[in-house]
Protein backbone atom coordinates (compact mmCIF):
# COMPACT_ATOMS: atom_id res chain seq x y z
CA UNK A 1 0.00 0.00 0.00
CA UNK A 2 1.58 3.71 -1.02
CA UNK A 3 1.42 6.51 1.25
CA UNK A 4 0.25 9.23 -0.63
CA UNK A 5 0.48 13.15 0.96
CA UNK A 6 -1.62 15.48 -0.42
CA UNK A 7 0.09 19.40 -0.54
CA UNK A 8 -2.06 22.75 -0.58
CA UNK A 9 -1.14 26.32 -0.14
CA UNK A 10 -4.02 27.93 1.64
CA UNK A 11 -5.94 26.39 4.79
CA UNK A 12 -8.97 28.84 3.38
CA UNK A 13 -11.95 26.68 3.12
CA UNK A 14 -12.40 27.60 -0.73
CA UNK A 15 -13.92 24.76 -3.63
CA UNK A 16 -10.67 23.37 -4.10
CA UNK A 17 -9.74 22.88 -0.66
CA UNK A 18 -13.30 21.55 0.39
CA UNK A 19 -12.73 18.93 -2.84
CA UNK A 20 -9.29 17.27 -1.03
CA UNK A 21 -11.02 16.90 2.59
CA UNK A 22 -13.62 15.04 0.66
CA UNK A 23 -11.20 12.83 -1.39
CA UNK A 24 -8.97 12.91 0.88
CA UNK A 25 -11.46 11.43 3.96
CA UNK A 26 -12.76 8.78 1.10
CA UNK A 27 -9.37 7.35 0.09
CA UNK A 28 -8.29 7.49 4.22
CA UNK A 29 -11.73 5.64 4.30
CA UNK A 30 -11.62 2.56 1.39
CA UNK A 31 -8.01 2.28 3.14
CA UNK A 32 -6.41 1.37 -0.14
CA UNK A 33 -3.45 4.15 0.37
CA UNK A 34 -2.23 5.74 3.21
CA UNK A 35 -3.09 9.48 3.38
CA UNK A 36 -1.58 12.61 5.06
CA UNK A 37 -1.91 16.24 4.42
CA UNK A 38 0.38 19.53 4.75
CA UNK A 39 -0.68 22.58 4.62
CA UNK A 40 1.73 26.07 4.11
CA UNK A 41 -0.26 27.90 6.45
CA UNK A 42 -2.65 27.44 9.34
CA UNK A 43 -6.84 28.11 9.05
CA UNK A 44 -9.96 26.46 9.04
CA UNK A 45 -8.89 23.48 6.61
CA UNK A 46 -6.70 22.49 9.03
CA UNK A 47 -8.64 21.33 11.96
CA UNK A 48 -11.16 20.46 9.80
CA UNK A 49 -8.89 17.46 8.37
CA UNK A 50 -7.47 16.81 11.36
CA UNK A 51 -11.67 15.70 12.58
CA UNK A 52 -11.38 13.44 9.76
CA UNK A 53 -8.25 11.23 11.22
CA UNK A 54 -6.02 12.40 8.70
CA UNK A 55 -2.69 12.71 9.44
CA UNK A 56 -2.01 17.01 9.06
CA UNK A 57 0.81 18.95 9.40
CA UNK A 58 1.32 23.08 8.85
CA UNK A 59 4.62 23.97 7.24
CA UNK A 60 4.61 27.68 7.46
CA UNK A 61 6.93 29.99 4.71
CA UNK A 62 6.90 33.50 3.75
CA UNK A 63 4.78 33.08 0.69
CA UNK A 64 1.55 35.01 0.34
CA UNK A 65 -1.07 34.04 -1.35
CA UNK A 66 -2.08 37.09 -2.95
CA UNK A 67 0.90 37.07 -4.83
CA UNK A 68 0.03 34.94 -7.48
CA UNK A 69 -3.54 35.73 -8.57
CA UNK A 70 -4.83 36.75 -11.66
CA UNK A 71 -3.75 39.96 -12.48
CA UNK A 72 -0.51 39.79 -10.59
CA UNK A 73 2.15 41.84 -12.03
CA UNK A 74 5.42 40.24 -13.33
CA UNK A 75 7.84 41.50 -10.70
CA UNK A 76 4.99 40.01 -7.72
CA UNK A 77 4.59 36.84 -9.77
CA UNK A 78 8.41 35.97 -9.92
CA UNK A 79 8.79 37.08 -6.09
CA UNK A 80 5.74 34.70 -5.10
CA UNK A 81 7.33 32.04 -7.09
CA UNK A 82 10.92 32.53 -5.59
CA UNK A 83 9.06 31.78 -1.98
CA UNK A 84 7.11 28.93 -3.06
CA UNK A 85 10.42 27.33 -4.11
CA UNK A 86 11.94 27.96 -0.94
CA UNK A 87 9.06 26.60 1.32
CA UNK A 88 9.39 23.69 -1.52
CA UNK A 89 12.58 23.17 -0.11
CA UNK A 90 11.15 22.75 3.62
CA UNK A 91 8.27 20.53 2.32
CA UNK A 92 10.75 18.15 0.87
CA UNK A 93 12.06 17.13 4.15
CA UNK A 94 8.54 16.37 5.66
CA UNK A 95 7.89 14.69 2.85
CA UNK A 96 10.48 12.10 3.57
CA UNK A 97 9.73 12.13 7.45
CA UNK A 98 6.43 11.16 6.87
CA UNK A 99 7.37 7.90 4.57
CA UNK A 100 5.35 9.52 1.39
CA UNK A 101 5.52 7.16 -2.06
CA UNK A 102 3.85 9.72 -4.09
CA UNK A 103 3.27 14.01 -3.34
CA UNK A 104 0.02 15.43 -4.66
CA UNK A 105 0.01 18.71 -5.40
CA UNK A 106 -3.66 20.04 -5.35
CA UNK A 107 -2.91 23.18 -6.85
CA UNK A 108 -0.89 25.12 -9.75
CA UNK A 109 0.58 27.18 -6.24
CA UNK A 110 1.30 23.72 -4.81
CA UNK A 111 3.05 22.14 -7.88
CA UNK A 112 5.40 25.15 -8.02
CA UNK A 113 6.26 24.03 -4.19
CA UNK A 114 5.64 20.43 -4.77
CA UNK A 115 8.39 20.16 -7.74
CA UNK A 116 11.29 21.21 -4.84
CA UNK A 117 9.92 19.12 -2.29
CA UNK A 118 9.19 15.92 -4.40
CA UNK A 119 12.46 16.14 -6.14
CA UNK A 120 14.24 16.46 -2.47
CA UNK A 121 12.04 13.58 -1.01
CA UNK A 122 13.02 11.46 -3.88
CA UNK A 123 9.39 10.89 -4.81
CA UNK A 124 6.96 11.60 -7.89
CA UNK A 125 4.93 14.68 -7.81
CA UNK A 126 1.40 14.34 -9.33
CA UNK A 127 -0.22 17.67 -10.08
CA UNK A 128 -4.03 17.67 -8.74
CA UNK A 129 -5.27 20.35 -11.44
CA UNK A 130 -8.45 22.59 -10.06
CA UNK A 131 -7.68 25.15 -12.81
CA UNK A 132 -7.89 25.45 -16.52
CA UNK A 133 -4.12 26.41 -17.02
CA UNK A 134 -4.78 28.83 -20.00
CA UNK A 135 -4.24 32.28 -20.45
CA UNK A 136 -7.94 34.11 -19.98
CA UNK A 137 -7.53 32.74 -16.16
CA UNK A 138 -3.97 33.02 -14.85
CA UNK A 139 -2.53 35.08 -17.63
CA UNK A 140 -0.14 34.68 -20.60
CA UNK A 141 3.01 34.52 -18.77
CA UNK A 142 2.12 32.27 -15.70
CA UNK A 143 0.23 29.94 -17.97
CA UNK A 144 3.32 29.40 -20.03
CA UNK A 145 5.54 29.03 -16.82
CA UNK A 146 3.02 26.62 -15.34
CA UNK A 147 2.59 24.23 -18.28
CA UNK A 148 6.54 24.06 -18.43
CA UNK A 149 7.01 23.16 -14.99
CA UNK A 150 4.32 20.86 -15.30
CA UNK A 151 5.58 19.10 -18.12
CA UNK A 152 9.53 19.36 -16.86
CA UNK A 153 8.17 18.17 -13.14
CA UNK A 154 4.58 16.34 -13.04
CA UNK A 155 4.60 12.45 -13.17
CA UNK A 156 1.16 12.08 -13.18
CA UNK A 157 -1.87 14.89 -13.75
CA UNK A 158 -5.48 14.47 -11.70
CA UNK A 159 -7.80 16.37 -13.49
CA UNK A 160 -11.17 17.97 -12.27
CA UNK A 161 -12.34 17.70 -15.78
CA UNK A 162 -11.93 17.14 -19.31
CA UNK A 163 -12.58 20.90 -19.79
CA UNK A 164 -8.88 21.44 -17.73
CA UNK A 165 -7.35 18.12 -18.88
CA UNK A 166 -7.57 19.74 -22.63
CA UNK A 167 -5.38 22.49 -21.10
CA UNK A 168 -2.80 20.82 -20.04
CA UNK A 169 0.43 19.64 -21.87
CA UNK A 170 0.13 16.06 -20.87
CA UNK A 171 2.00 14.31 -23.33
CA UNK A 172 3.10 10.94 -22.27
CA UNK A 173 2.90 11.87 -18.98
CA UNK A 174 -0.37 9.72 -17.47
CA UNK A 175 -3.49 11.57 -16.68
CA UNK A 176 -7.16 11.18 -15.82
CA UNK A 177 -10.28 12.50 -15.18
CA UNK A 178 -11.27 12.85 -11.37
CA UNK A 179 -14.15 14.81 -10.83
CA UNK A 180 -14.39 16.36 -7.45
CA UNK A 181 -16.86 13.76 -5.53
CA UNK A 182 -19.66 14.85 -3.72
CA UNK A 183 -20.66 13.33 -0.34
CA UNK A 184 -24.10 12.84 -0.91
CA UNK A 185 -25.62 11.11 1.88
CA UNK A 186 -29.28 11.14 2.28
CA UNK A 187 -31.72 13.33 0.45
CA UNK A 188 -33.22 15.59 2.95
CA UNK A 189 -36.52 17.08 2.40
CA UNK A 190 -36.96 20.12 0.61
CA UNK A 191 -39.52 22.65 0.12
CA UNK A 192 -41.77 22.20 -3.33
CA UNK A 193 -41.56 24.37 -6.13
CA UNK A 194 -43.10 27.77 -5.49
CA UNK A 195 -45.27 29.61 -7.85
CA UNK A 196 -43.44 32.33 -9.99
CA UNK A 197 -44.36 35.07 -7.80
CA UNK A 198 -42.62 33.37 -4.99
CA UNK A 199 -39.41 31.89 -6.44
CA UNK A 200 -35.99 32.20 -4.32
CA UNK A 201 -32.93 31.88 -6.19
CA UNK A 202 -29.64 31.27 -5.01
CA UNK A 203 -26.06 31.52 -6.04
CA UNK A 204 -22.92 29.68 -4.50
CA UNK A 205 -19.55 30.56 -4.69
CA UNK A 206 -17.14 32.97 -4.01
CA UNK A 207 -17.70 36.88 -4.57
CA UNK A 208 -15.21 37.03 -7.52
CA UNK A 209 -15.35 39.00 -11.02
CA UNK A 210 -15.59 35.77 -13.16
CA UNK A 211 -17.95 34.19 -11.03
CA UNK A 212 -20.17 36.69 -12.81
CA UNK A 213 -22.81 37.78 -9.81
CA UNK A 214 -22.93 41.10 -11.46
CA UNK A 215 -24.59 39.70 -14.77
CA UNK A 216 -27.11 37.34 -12.98
CA UNK A 217 -28.49 40.83 -10.58
CA UNK A 218 -28.36 42.56 -13.91
CA UNK A 219 -30.17 39.76 -15.40
CA UNK A 220 -33.21 39.33 -12.90
CA UNK A 221 -33.76 42.74 -12.84
CA UNK A 222 -35.06 42.09 -16.79
CA UNK A 223 -36.79 39.31 -15.82
CA UNK A 224 -40.88 39.39 -16.80
CA UNK A 225 -41.58 37.90 -12.75
CA UNK A 226 -38.97 38.92 -10.06
CA UNK A 227 -37.89 36.31 -7.41
CA UNK A 228 -39.02 36.90 -3.90
CA UNK A 229 -35.77 36.18 -2.36
CA UNK A 230 -31.68 36.13 -3.93
CA UNK A 231 -29.26 34.20 -2.21
CA UNK A 232 -25.46 35.10 -2.94
CA UNK A 233 -23.58 32.54 -1.00
CA UNK A 234 -19.78 32.97 -0.49
CA UNK A 235 -17.38 35.01 0.86
CA UNK A 236 -14.61 36.99 -0.45
CA UNK A 237 -10.56 35.72 -0.95
CA UNK A 238 -7.64 37.41 -2.23
CA UNK A 239 -8.12 41.24 -1.98
CA UNK A 240 -12.05 40.82 -3.65
CA UNK A 241 -14.15 42.77 -0.71
CA UNK A 242 -14.43 46.00 -3.86
CA UNK A 243 -16.63 43.43 -5.90
CA UNK A 244 -18.92 42.57 -3.13
CA UNK A 245 -19.41 46.54 -2.31
CA UNK A 246 -20.02 47.00 -6.09
CA UNK A 247 -22.64 43.82 -5.86
CA UNK A 248 -24.57 45.21 -2.84
CA UNK A 249 -24.64 48.55 -4.59
CA UNK A 250 -26.04 47.26 -7.69
CA UNK A 251 -28.72 45.41 -5.90
CA UNK A 252 -30.13 48.25 -4.01
CA UNK A 253 -30.29 50.40 -7.69
CA UNK A 254 -31.89 47.40 -9.10
CA UNK A 255 -34.60 46.92 -6.43
CA UNK A 256 -33.39 43.23 -5.69
CA UNK A 257 -34.08 41.34 -2.75
CA UNK A 258 -30.32 39.80 -2.32
CA UNK A 259 -29.44 38.40 0.48
CA UNK A 260 -25.57 38.10 1.15
CA UNK A 261 -24.71 35.65 3.62
CA UNK A 262 -20.60 35.29 3.45
CA UNK A 263 -19.24 32.29 3.53
CA UNK A 264 -21.41 29.30 4.53
CA UNK A 265 -19.51 25.85 5.50
CA UNK A 266 -22.44 23.78 4.14
CA UNK A 267 -24.92 25.95 1.66
CA UNK A 268 -27.19 22.87 1.81
CA UNK A 269 -29.79 24.73 3.73
CA UNK A 270 -30.01 27.43 1.59
CA UNK A 271 -30.11 24.98 -1.48
CA UNK A 272 -32.76 22.87 0.04
CA UNK A 273 -34.75 25.95 0.62
CA UNK A 274 -34.41 27.43 -3.08
CA UNK A 275 -36.00 26.64 -6.05
CA UNK A 276 -33.41 27.62 -8.43
CA UNK A 277 -29.35 27.35 -8.52
CA UNK A 278 -27.95 29.79 -11.24
CA UNK A 279 -23.88 28.93 -11.94
CA UNK A 280 -23.37 32.11 -13.75
CA UNK A 281 -18.82 32.15 -14.20
CA UNK A 282 -18.27 34.59 -17.29
CA UNK A 283 -15.32 32.42 -18.03
CA UNK A 284 -15.31 28.64 -18.56
CA UNK A 285 -15.51 26.76 -15.33
CA UNK A 286 -12.87 24.43 -14.53
CA UNK A 287 -15.75 21.66 -12.67
CA UNK A 288 -18.35 23.28 -11.24
CA UNK A 289 -19.00 21.47 -7.86
CA UNK A 290 -21.98 23.56 -6.72
CA UNK A 291 -23.94 22.48 -9.85
CA UNK A 292 -23.73 19.26 -8.53
CA UNK A 293 -24.46 20.19 -4.75
CA UNK A 294 -27.34 22.27 -6.37
CA UNK A 295 -28.80 19.38 -8.52
CA UNK A 296 -28.45 16.59 -5.47
CA UNK A 297 -30.63 19.32 -3.09
CA UNK A 298 -33.78 19.30 -5.60
CA UNK A 299 -33.19 22.73 -7.35
CA UNK A 300 -33.87 23.44 -11.06
CA UNK A 301 -30.42 24.49 -12.11
CA UNK A 302 -29.08 27.20 -14.52
CA UNK A 303 -25.53 26.63 -15.72
CA UNK A 304 -23.30 28.77 -17.71
CA UNK A 305 -20.92 26.98 -20.19
CA UNK A 306 -18.30 26.02 -22.14
CA UNK A 307 -16.44 24.44 -19.46
CA UNK A 308 -16.59 21.93 -16.54
CA UNK A 309 -20.87 22.27 -16.59
CA UNK A 310 -21.49 21.34 -19.69
CA UNK A 311 -19.96 17.85 -18.54
CA UNK A 312 -22.59 17.57 -15.80
CA UNK A 313 -25.44 19.12 -17.41
CA UNK A 314 -27.60 17.45 -20.26
CA UNK A 315 -29.55 20.82 -21.50
CA UNK A 316 -33.30 20.80 -20.92
CA UNK A 317 -32.61 17.68 -18.95
CA UNK A 318 -30.63 17.94 -15.58
CA UNK A 319 -30.98 21.59 -15.87
CA UNK A 320 -30.71 24.73 -18.76
CA UNK A 321 -27.33 25.48 -19.91
CA UNK A 322 -26.25 29.13 -21.15
CA UNK A 323 -23.44 31.12 -22.15
CA UNK A 324 -21.61 32.46 -19.58
CA UNK A 325 -21.66 36.35 -19.61
CA UNK A 326 -24.84 36.38 -21.77
CA UNK A 327 -26.95 38.31 -19.67
CA UNK A 328 -29.43 38.21 -22.53
CA UNK A 329 -29.45 33.87 -22.03
CA UNK A 330 -29.61 34.21 -18.66
CA UNK A 331 -32.53 36.24 -18.30
CA UNK A 332 -34.47 34.13 -20.74
CA UNK A 333 -33.52 31.18 -19.24
CA UNK A 334 -34.69 32.55 -15.73
CA UNK A 335 -37.82 33.49 -17.36
CA UNK A 336 -38.01 29.95 -18.41
CA UNK A 337 -37.83 28.50 -15.14
CA UNK A 338 -39.28 31.28 -12.88
CA UNK A 339 -42.63 31.14 -15.51
CA UNK A 340 -42.93 27.25 -15.13
CA UNK A 341 -43.14 25.22 -11.85
CA UNK A 342 -44.12 22.55 -13.59
CA UNK A 343 -40.69 22.53 -15.45
CA UNK A 344 -38.51 23.27 -12.36
CA UNK A 345 -40.19 19.80 -10.62
CA UNK A 346 -38.89 17.77 -13.62
CA UNK A 347 -35.75 19.52 -14.24
CA UNK A 348 -35.09 18.93 -10.65
CA UNK A 349 -36.07 15.07 -10.46
CA UNK A 350 -33.98 13.97 -13.12
CA UNK A 351 -31.09 16.25 -12.14
CA UNK A 352 -30.92 14.64 -8.52
CA UNK A 353 -30.47 11.04 -10.02
CA UNK A 354 -27.87 12.66 -11.88
CA UNK A 355 -25.84 14.06 -9.50
CA UNK A 356 -25.61 10.37 -8.09
CA UNK A 357 -23.09 9.88 -10.78
CA UNK A 358 -20.46 12.32 -8.67
CA UNK A 359 -20.13 10.21 -5.48
CA UNK A 360 -17.14 10.48 -3.90
CA UNK A 361 -16.19 6.74 -2.96
CA UNK A 362 -16.16 6.49 -6.65
CA UNK A 363 -13.73 9.25 -7.70
CA UNK A 364 -11.50 8.10 -4.62
CA UNK A 365 -11.37 4.60 -5.74
CA UNK A 366 -9.91 5.79 -9.10
CA UNK A 367 -7.27 7.91 -7.44
CA UNK A 368 -6.30 5.39 -5.57
CA UNK A 369 -5.75 2.94 -8.53
CA UNK A 370 -3.95 6.25 -10.23
CA UNK A 371 -1.57 6.69 -7.43
CA UNK A 372 -0.53 3.13 -6.95
CA UNK A 373 0.34 2.80 -10.11
CA UNK A 374 2.41 6.34 -10.47
CA UNK A 375 4.20 5.11 -7.15
CA UNK A 376 5.08 1.80 -8.44
CA UNK A 377 6.50 2.62 -11.77
CA UNK A 378 8.58 5.49 -9.65
CA UNK A 379 9.66 1.94 -7.65
CA UNK A 380 10.11 0.02 -10.96
CA UNK A 381 12.54 2.97 -11.78
CA UNK A 382 14.59 3.20 -9.13
CA UNK A 383 15.43 -0.64 -8.78
CA UNK A 384 16.10 -0.39 -12.38
CA UNK A 385 18.97 2.49 -11.29
CA UNK A 386 20.15 0.92 -8.60
CA UNK A 387 21.05 -2.26 -10.85
CA UNK A 388 22.83 -0.52 -13.47
CA UNK A 389 24.69 0.96 -10.64
CA UNK A 390 25.76 -1.92 -8.76
CA UNK A 391 28.74 -3.56 -9.77
CA UNK A 392 28.89 -6.59 -12.03
CA UNK A 393 30.63 -9.75 -10.86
Amino acid sequence: MSTALFLAHTAAPSGAELATLRLVSALREQGRTEVAMVYTEDGPMVERMRARGVETRVVRGQFDSRAMTIGSGPLRLVAGFAALLRLGWALGGTAAELGADVLVAESSKAMVMGAVAARRARIPLVWQVHDRIAADYFGRLPTLVLRLLGRLCSRGYLANSRTTLATLPIGRTPAIVAYPGVELGTELPRADQREPADTVVAVVGRLSPWKGQDVLLRALAATKVRPRQVFLIGGTFFDEEPYRARLEQLARELALPVTFTGHVDDPGEYLRASDILVHCSVLPEPFGQVVVEGMHAGCAVIASGPGGPAEIVADGVHGLLVTGGDEHQLSTALDTLIGDPALRRSLATAARLRAKDFDITATARTVAAFLDDIAQRNDAAGTSHASERAPHG
